[in-house]
C-alpha cells in the first residue's frame, strides 16, 4: 500500500465518522423536537418515530424539510423558557430588591448603628448598584 493511498482511506475515514456524527445530531435533534412540540399529537409523534427506526435517512429528510421552520422556532422558544425560569431562580435567591436594603438602611439608622452620613452614602450605593429588574 503506498502512502498516498493510506493518506486518502484516512481521510475517508475521517470524513465517514464527521457524516455519521453530524447525521447523529440531527437525529437526536429530530427526536427532541418531537418530544417538545405539544401541537403534535402522539400517534403522529409514533409515526414519526416507527419511520425514523425503518428508514432512518429519507425520514430524517422529510421531517427537516417539512417540519424544519416550526424546528427552530420550538428550539428559540425552550431557550427562551430556560432563561427565564434561571433569571426567575437567581432572583429568588439573589436577596433584597433596593427598597428592602434602604429599608434595612433605614432601621440601622434609627438604631443608632449609622450616622446619618453613613446613611446616605450607603443609599447612594444601593441606588447606583445595577439591579436586575432595572
Amino acid at each position: 500500500m503506498s502512502f498516498w493511498s493510506s493518506i486518502w482511506d484516512t481521510l475517508w475515514w475521517f470524513i465517514t465518522i464527521f457524516i455519521f456524527i453530524a447525521y447523529l445530531m440531527a437525529l437526536f435533534s429530530i427526536i427532541t423536537d418531537l418530544f417538545r412540540d405539544r401541537k403534535l399529537n402522539g400517534w403522529a409523534k409514533a409515526v414519526w418515530l416507527i419511520f425514523l427506526m425503518f428508514v432512518p435517512f429519507l425520514t430524517a429528510l422529510a421531517y427537516l424539510i417539512t417540519r424544519g421552520g416550526g424546528m427552530a422556532e420550538r428550539s428559540a422558544a425552550a431557550q427562551q423558557n430556560a432563561e427565564k425560569a434561571t433569571d426567575d431562580y437567581i432572583r429568588s435567591v439573589a436577596g433584597a430588591s433596593p427598597a428592602s436594603e434602604i429599608a434595612q438602611a433605614r432601621q440601622l439608622l434609627d438604631s443608632g448603628a449609622l450616622t446619618q452620613g453613613e446613611y446616605e452614602q450607603l443609599k447612594q450605593k444601593i441606588l447606583a448598584a445595577p439591579y436586575p429588574n432595572q
